[in-house]
């Protein structure tokens, strides 16, 4: 996938364009996978006229008979053909771009629960994110009547069995990636991810907290640490372990005898590895 920039009405859009999905290949037991987008899903086959074009529309999702699909803020667009690849139809599906003022509302929010945050960025939506956005009035997923197909083939219906086939395959995308929906709301994810750093940082400073730990920057700059100085000699002579074992209480086949001897021995190896008060290993 790259970003790639278009011009409508002389006012660049950034627009994420994706490869087309190959033909034949199965995605999950419902069509999409996740909750987020079979609700997608659920919205365009509620104001279908005619269940016929659904089926239509399911079928050439799964042959693969739509071309790569390009998201921007407010639409997204695909070629999709009905039997003759060199004859596409222009098929698109619109959906309304937040207002500035319900973005800023459901940013705040947001930002201010990590958990919101971790999830996106993580390409979850939880239930609990999306009524976040619903109590602020910034309605993400598209409800009865949201969007609005359009196609150059001389059909009818809405959505005739072209816009459906884009449809079903943006549930593809919306599975793997839900910035894509974002992203047709009006914001792209690294607009997102920057807001929401400086609505932190900003709610930090109002608060008065100070972080924990340190900075990379001042670690970075502070001088190295000296080690603490190796042990000392050795000035005492070995205990012996044999008399506080005896007394040990364990159920066979613990050899309580040959626990002590193999405790004693660790101690001298230890014992060894230690320099005397002269220097020298200990004997």
């Amino acid at each position: 996938m790259t970003w790639d920039c278009e011009e409508f009405d002389d006012e660049p859009v950034r627009a994420l364009t994706f490869p087309a999905f190959p033909p034949g290949k199965r995605y999950g037991k419902k069509f999409a996978d996740t909750w987020w987008g079979n609700a997608w899903i659920e919205a365009m086959e509620r104001t279908a006229l005619d269940p016929e074009q659904l089926k239509k529309g399911r079928r050439y999702a799964f042959a693969g008979q739509v071309g790569a699909i390009t998201v921007s803020p407010g639409r997204i667009i695909a070629p999709v053909h009905d039997g003759d690849p060199d004859q596409p139809h222009r098929t698109e599906v619109h959906l309304a771009e937040l207002t500035g003022s319900r973005w800023e509302r459901f940013l705040d929010r947001v930002a201010s629960r990590a958990g919101h945050i971790a999830a996106l960025l993580e390409r979850d939506m939880p239930v609990d994110l999306v009524d976040t956005a619903d109590d602020v009035g910034a309605r993400l997923l598209p409800g009865y009547g949201d969007l609005e197909p359009e196609c150059d083939c001389p059909g009818w219906d809405s959505p005739c069995e072209h816009a459906a086939a884009l449809a079903y395959q943006v549930s593809w995308l919306l599975d793997r990636d839900p910035f894509v929906l974002l992203l047709v709301r009006g914001r792209a994810e690294d607009e997102l991810t920057e807001e929401l750093h400086r609505r932190n940082a900003r709610q930090d400073a109002e608060s008065g907290e100070v972080q924990p730990g340190t900075s990379a920057a001042e670690a970075w700059a502070a001088p190295a640490v000296p080690l603490p100085e190796g042990p000392g000699p050795v000035l005492v002579a070995p205990l012996d372990l044999a008399p506080l074992l005896s007394d040990v209480e364990v159920e066979a086949p613990v050899d309580t005898a040959g626990l002590a001897a193999l405790a004693a021995a660790a101690a001298d190896r230890a014992r060894a590895l230690l320099p005397s008060a002269d220097g020298r290993p200990v004997s």
